[in-house]
């Protein structure tokens, strides 16, 4: 199995879950210090990358494959907040948005697919704000932009076996939400813990489904999402 975003939050909740139940685990992180703890923690092998340029995604996928000889399951979770809104707009900012939290995953899609085809499994880390409104822009654009990726890249791959699932968490004590943590708590949000998204990636694993979007929220088990039958015909309706 293949994490991104592997050294700390979801990721690393997930590297030992699924180290502990016997996976050969391979992590993938910019943090060279967390991921080196966690591997040496959990028995997986750190892969320092910057996900966000394709040579990074090929480098770390054909490190998986040369210490196991194959890869069963990719989990793209790497992502950060948006780094800019509309009042503070700079395309540099916007660009590392995007970069990080969806082109991440376009790369890491590319660079592992040959090696999943018969039976993988892709698993991505979108965001509830991928199913709905959300305060920070552009990272709900770019959550919603994994959403549909996932569902579109889930129907053309079915011929070759391999699975495609989102995974929508709501709000999660991770790092990402640390600034605001005690504000979250003051207002009355009850955050889900990161073991909370691992049991979510567990049931799609064992569900079989793909092409499907799965909420996570505090003390509720995962379910997908439901989206409206829309169908087009020859005149556009």
């Amino acid at each position: 199995m293949l994490i991104t975003g592997g050294a700390s939050g979801i990721g690393a909740a997930l590297t030992r879950r699924m180290a502990h139940k016997g996976w050969k685990v391979v992590i993938v992180d910019k943090d060279r210090s967390l991921g080196e703890q966690v591997a040496a923690e959990t028995g997986a092998r750190f892969v320092p990358a910057d996900v966000s340029r394709p040579e990074d995604n090929e480098a770390a996928v054909a490190e998986a494959i040369s210490a196991y000889g194959r890869l069963d399951v990719a989990v793209l979770n790497a992502g950060i907040p948006g780094q800019c809104g509309w009042h503070d707009f700079t395309p540099a900012a916007y660009r590392t948005t995007i970069a990080t939290n969806l082109d991440s995953v376009v790369y890491g899609i590319h660079a592992c697919l040959p090696h999943l085809r018969g039976g993988g499994s892709i698993i991505v880390t979108s965001s509830l704000a991928g199913l709905k409104e959300s305060p920070d822009p552009f990272y709900a654009a770019s959550k919603h932009a994994l959403v549909g990726l996932v569902r579109s890249t889930a129907t053309l791959l079915a011929r070759d076996g391999v699975k495609v699932n989102a995974l929508c968490p709501g709000l999660v004590d991770t790092p990402l939400l640390a600034p605001i943590r005690e504000l979250l708590a003051e207002a009355g949000h009850a955050l889900a813990g990161p073991s909370e998204a691992a049991d979510a990636v567990e049931a799609i694993l064992a569900g079989g489904r793909s092409g499907q979007a799965w909420i996570v929220l505090n003390g509720r088990p995962p379910y997908p999402a439901r989206f409206p039958d829309l169908t087009i015909n020859a005149e556009g309706g």
